[in-house]
């Protein structure tokens, strides 16, 4: 049983950068491909990027995001990150961390067994 743990979020200006943890325990990251994915207010979530545990660690971004947000993992820390620059207001969410046995459809919710319990970002002048 894999426990990830969110941190990083808060309240930012529109054009700065944050940067999103998420820490396991109970497992490693290095055996699981690992993804981000948000919810906005009234929206259903979505994905937003994607580490493979193959494919030398392919990764994958939602359009929205490409050029942007960066997804990076450190095993030895058994820690995932996501790098957020010039954000918008419409990236405001909260942010999921989730992690998969899997490494394809990993844009899928479905793909993922394991889920941390969000960090919330704001976007906001």
């Amino acid at each position: 049983q894999v426990q990830l743990v969110e941190s990083g979020g808060g309240l930012v200006q529109p054009g700065d950068s944050l940067r999103l943890s998420c820490a396991a325990s109970g497992g490693t990251i290095s055996t699981h491909s690992m993804g981000w994915f948000r919810q906005a207010p009234g929206k259903e979530r979505e994905f937003v990027a994607s580490t493979a545990i193959k494919w030398s660690g392919f990764t994958d971004y939602a359009d929205s995001v490409k050029g942007r947000f960066t997804i990076s993992r450190d095993n030895a820390k058994n820690t995932v990150y996501l790098q957020m620059n010039s954000l918008k207001p419409e990236d405001t969410a909260v942010y999921y961390c989730a992690a998969s046995r899997y490494d394809s459809g990993l844009y899928r919710e479905g793909r993922y067994e394991y889920w941390g319990q969000g960090t919330q970002v704001t976007v906001s002048s």
